[in-house]
């Protein structure tokens, strides 16, 4: 299905006869209120497209959001595109869970190397408060867009909040195996 030029709407172009000569350089509001009917303009054709989609796909619109954030997140450490969105996965919440935590966990290594001078906890510490925090930004933006189409309900919903729990729990059981062997003292020893 092809969707509407929304980008040559004449609410992105000067009126009639105004040419350039309207929006002079140094008008910065002038300037201003044009970027932002061009940015109002493609949010709006991105959102036809997804509403196009997401009927079908909510969890890969999820998995998408979540994997931008971890992106953004992780960008500092690991440069553009630390994770990649591969095409025709497993969009269950067994397998998008799986992917988030595996694709995520994946650069601690390379985090650890980078803060070697931090204690080895406290690494993990922080790079799974990094992690978490992208992956909260992306399941919460995933969230409003679907409410946002009237979409986040009965299974949909249900399977973001089953896939947030197998996210929550698959990095719990990451930090747990990365975490350092606590000494044990025993009662013997006093």
């Amino acid at each position: 299905m092809s969707l509407p030029n929304i980008g040559s709407s004449t609410a992105a172009k000067p009126a009639e006869g105004a040419g350039a000569a309207s929006v002079k350089p140094d008008n910065k509001v002038s300037a201003s209120v044009e970027a932002k009917n061009l940015l109002n303009i493609s949010i709006v054709q991105a959102s036809l497209e997804v509403s196009l989609s997401t009927q079908n796909e909510p969890l890969a619109l999820l998995y998408k959001t979540a994997i931008t954030n971890l992106n953004e997140a992780l960008q500092p450490q690991f440069g553009e595109n630390a994770i990649q969105n591969a095409a025709g996965q497993d969009n269950t919440p067994d397998g998008t869970a799986g992917r988030i935590v595996t694709l995520s966990t994946a650069f601690f290594e390379s985090y650890k190397g980078q803060h070697s001078d931090e204690d080895p906890d406290t690494a993990l510490k922080n790079f799974m408060d990094i992690v978490r925090g992208g992956m909260e930004k992306g399941f919460e933006e995933a969230r409003e867009i679907l409410d946002g189409l009237k979409v986040l309900q009965g299974d949909i919903a249900g399977n973001i909040d089953k896939t947030y729990e197998l996210v929550m729990k698959g990095y719990a059981d990451f930090e747990a195996s990365q975490k350092s062997p606590q000494p044990e003292e025993s009662a013997e020893s006093e």
